[in-house]
């Protein structure tokens, strides 16, 4: 009896064991997909706007700051002829010097004597970069020789000579003036013209367009103001070696004539000499 108890223990413990509720299998956690995006990048100078779009409508707008490259400079393609020239002649005999022992008329006043460049226009024809070049352009010239000892000229068609007037005269000055047109090879230390040395050598051919004597003086107290037009035997054409110098806008110039101011055949050999200061444009 007891060995029954027994078993039916054994057995009742086995099947109680064998009706426990099974632990429910672990599901393994899908992740949940990543939303996607759509970013737009918009580059301005110096920053760039990020603009991402995502599924949900919401839009997110960042901005980064770009440190700029340096820019290497392309430099400036102009020469020194345009502006502005502003200076004074001096009339030479061809050996340098000022004094005409046979033609005193020509020794004249430098500082009445103005010469004066309005160039209007250049251009400028790069050889080495921008360091080297030839500059070419187009101005007007406005020239005026004041006369001393009120020597007044007397033009005929032989000959042109000056002779003393026994008038006073306050203002006694041939003008002329010249359409024009350099070649020079100019020399640059920087990229930029605006920032460096330049040095410019070559010739400045003209053509006149007018000339004329304007004198003012007083007649028995009475002022008066006189201008005749007249060739008064000036060159038609004139041709100048110049030099022109300086940093960035301000320079300096000198001319010397090449050819005579006045026809040979009427009088002596007769070179003007200019120098000045320059403001190019």
């Amino acid at each position: 009896m007891k060995n029954l108890f027994f078993i039916s223990a054994i057995i009742l413990s086995t099947v109680s064991f064998a009706q426990e509720e099974p632990k429910t299998p672990e599901v393994p956690v899908v992740p949940e997909p990543k939303k996607s995006t759509d970013t737009t990048r918009i580059n301005l100078k110096n920053m760039q706007v990020i603009v991402v779009s995502k599924d949900d409508g919401q839009v997110e707008i960042e901005i980064d700051t770009i440190d700029a490259a340096p820019i290497k400079p392309k430099g400036n393609v102009k020469g020194h002829w345009a502006g502005l020239d502003f200076g004074f002649n001096v009339l030479t005999d061809g050996s340098g010097s000022t004094r005409f022992p046979n033609y005193k008329y020509w020794q004249n006043d430098p500082v009445n004597s103005t010469y004066f460049n309005l160039n209007i226009g250049e251009k400028k024809f790069k050889l080495v970069q921008e360091y080297v070049g030839l500059t070419t352009g187009v101005g007007f010239n406005w020239n005026q020789v004041a006369f001393t000892n009120n020597y007044i000229l007397m033009d005929s068609i032989d000959t042109i000579v000056g002779v003393i007037s026994p008038q006073y005269y306050s203002k006694n000055e041939l003008r002329a003036t010249y359409l024009q047109v350099p070649l020079l090879l100019e020399f640059n230390t920087n990229r930029d013209n605006e920032k460096g040395l330049y040095v410019a050598v070559g010739v400045i051919g003209g053509v006149k367009l007018s000339s004329k004597v304007k004198r003012e003086g007083k007649i028995e107290g009475d002022k008066f103001k006189e201008k005749i037009k007249g060739t008064y035997a000036l060159n038609p054409f004139k041709c100048d070696l110049t030099a022109r110098f300086g940093y960035g806008y301000f320079g300096a110039f000198v001319n010397y004539s090449l050819m005579p101011l006045f026809d040979t055949e009427k009088t002596t050999e007769v070179y003007p000499l200019s120098f000045g200061v320059s403001l190019n444009f």
